[in-house]
């Protein structure tokens, strides 16, 4: 006869549980990664004040911020102004919702999924915050990167795998993501000052062309932000080098899919369009694609 501890173990690695829970989870956590991609790249608080209307000001109240609940039950408008909500806040929401959910019933009821939950969320704030600013914060990219070079080591460790290969992993991965789109950048950067391209961005008006001294020359590149360099390089350290070579080849697709579509929905085929958004969801498929790690099992 099975403990009531097996009992519970067996209860809480049960699809519908996990489900559940992943699902829930994700909900709320969207309703916060709403806010944090809103506040982050202009610089305010995540934390203070509470929520409340761009338009009027009015601090939302709990019950009417219950995720995608509460959008429906408002119709998408503010309680208090009648302010249109973005259908996009509760798309967030429900996007890492199915994330969670995904993600809790591959890797179960582990440590592991709590480290993947993180780190897909960092992805959903970098891709969105990237589309609406062309820019990807630091605080996502090395903080991931960082998180990612002690968490998934401490996790390998855990689990019976040699220290050397822990590190390795994410150490390898790291280096691979962001030394690849780095080398693509720095090429295609001296390919353009060879023959005299020039771009609206770079070098700008009447500057000149970077020199091997300027730290520009290094790290400032034509049509590719170095946030894409520090999100790969955060990338490699979760997935690990198979898993990051993965996210080069899916994201070139998707980049070319996204870039088609905005370009249509723009009808400017100049209009800018970050890459940031191709590579986290690149990483998303990567992550449920067989073992990203299985080069160490």
């Amino acid at each position: 006869m099975e403990s009531d501890a097996e009992a519970l173990w067996s209860l809480v690695n049960t699809p519908a549980w996990l489900g559940t829970v992943g699902l829930l989870l994700g909900l709320l956590v969207g309703s916060f990664l709403n806010v944090v991609i809103y506040r982050l790249p202009r610089g305010k608080s995540i934390v203070y004040p509470a929520s409340h209307c761009p338009a009027c000001q009015t601090n939302i109240k709990p019950w009417h911020n219950v995720p995608i609940v509460s959008y429906l039950w408002l119709r998408g408008a503010c309680s208090h102004c009648g302010e249109r909500i973005s259908l996009r806040y509760p798309a967030v929401e429900l996007l890492t919702g199915i994330v969670f959910t995904l993600i809790a019933l591959r890797f179960g009821f582990t440590l592991e999924t709590l480290i993947f939950s993180v780190f897909s969320a960092g992805l959903i704030v970098a891709g969105l915050v990237d589309i609406d600013h062309q820019i990807i914060p630091d605080e996502i990219s090395l903080g991931g990167l960082v998180l990612g070079l002690v968490a998934m080591p401490c996790w390998m460790i855990s689990t019976g795998q040699p220290v050397a290969s822990a590190f390795y992993y994410s150490l390898m991965g790291a280096l691979l993501g962001g030394g690849m789109l780095w080398i693509v950048g720095f090429t295609h950067a001296r390919v353009c000052v060879a023959v005299g391209r020039k771009f609206e961005h770079w070098p700008g008006a009447g500057e000149q062309n970077p020199r091997p001294s300027d730290p520009d020359y290094w790290m400032w590149f034509p049509g590719m932000g170095f946030g894409d360099i520090k999100l790969l390089a955060m990338i490699g350290a979760f997935l690990g080098p198979v898993g990051v070579v993965t996210t080069v080849m899916l994201a070139s697709v998707l980049g070319l899919l996204l870039g088609v579509g905005w370009a249509a929905v723009s009808k400017n085929w100049n209009s800018p369009f970050g890459f940031g958004p191709a590579i986290a969801g690149a990483a998303l498929l990567s992550l449920f694609l067989p073992e990203p790690s299985f080069l160490f099992h």
